[in-house]
């Protein structure tokens, strides 16, 4: 299986029950980066948060690397304005030490900010995700460490929120965000968020590239069969996951329009 550059074309990749995973699958050079990116979005988006953009000494030479790989002039910013994805370069003290977030310009985060990650290891990064330490954190680690640079890979993660927001930052509580969806409007008024994401060694620097490309579509605007796998997830996470991601908040109007649009297709 391939990943698209959609929503509709994310999801059947996106896990939405069980325990953690990486589900990654393959891909080939044509299939790392986004070939039809909105760079006009991407430029406003870091035009109006400089702070998107942090870059410690020891990420250089992957910037560097990753610079001519991309055919760009200048460091990461002019990389990540330069495509649709954010980029973050990932670093390692050794091999075999845990790898670190060096560098990152990350104009569209999915309710994380780069000030509080920049510099930690994997394990602290993840910290937030319900379950990584105890089921993905050490696979994570083998994984990086033994990625070689002729391999790509990806994965995506798919997250329902009541905002189409490139940038999602959201300031009011979860109860608050989720008070005026229900499952008469939860076509307009929630959106399916996915983040495709993608990881490549460096051959010289040895740097990481994770790369997050973010798509997302309102619920009205997705297939029968989609609105059906994202509505699994509230019954498919568990209760830890499913809080962090607000689930509480959204299931019962998820649902509901799930079985509306069910029932509509069987009439």
């Amino acid at each position: 299986m391939s990943l698209g550059f959609s929503v509709e074309d994310l999801l059947p990749s996106a896990r939405v029950s069980g325990p953690l995973r990486m589900g990654l699958v393959k891909l080939a050079e044509s299939e790392w980066l986004d070939p039809h990116p909105d760079l006009a979005a991407r430029k406003a988006g870091f035009d109006a948060h400089p702070e998107s953009v942090m870059v410690l000494p020891e990420a250089e030479a992957g910037i560097a690397e990753l610079a001519r790989l991309l055919g760009v002039e200048g460091g990461l910013e002019a990389c990540a304005r330069s495509v649709w994805e954010d980029l973050c370069v990932m670093v390692q003290d050794a091999p075999g030490e845990p790898f670190r977030l060096g560098a990152a310009a990350v104009a569209f985060p999915t309710d994380w900010r780069l000030a509080e990650k920049i510099g930690r290891p994997l394990h602290q990064v993840h910290e937030p995700i319900h379950g990584y330490a105890e089921q993905l954190s050490s696979g994570v680690d083998r994984f990086m460490d033994g990625l070689q640079s002729f391999n790509i890979f990806g994965r995506t993660n798919a997250f329902v929120v009541a905002s189409d927001a490139l940038r999602y930052t959201p300031g009011l509580p979860p109860a608050g965000r989720f008070a005026h969806v229900t499952a008469e409007n939860a076509g307009e008024t929630l959106f399916v968020r996915c983040e495709r994401e993608a990881l490549r060694r460096l051959p010289k620097s040895r740097a990481i590239v994770f790369t997050i490309g973010i798509y997302r579509a309102p619920l009205g605007a997705l297939s029968d069969a989609a609105v059906a796998r994202i509505a699994q997830s509230v019954e498919g996470f568990d209760e830890g996951e499913l809080e962090r991601r607000a689930g509480p908040h959204y299931a019962a109007a998820l649902t509901g329009y799930a079985a509306q649009r069910a029932r509509a297709k069987a009439a």
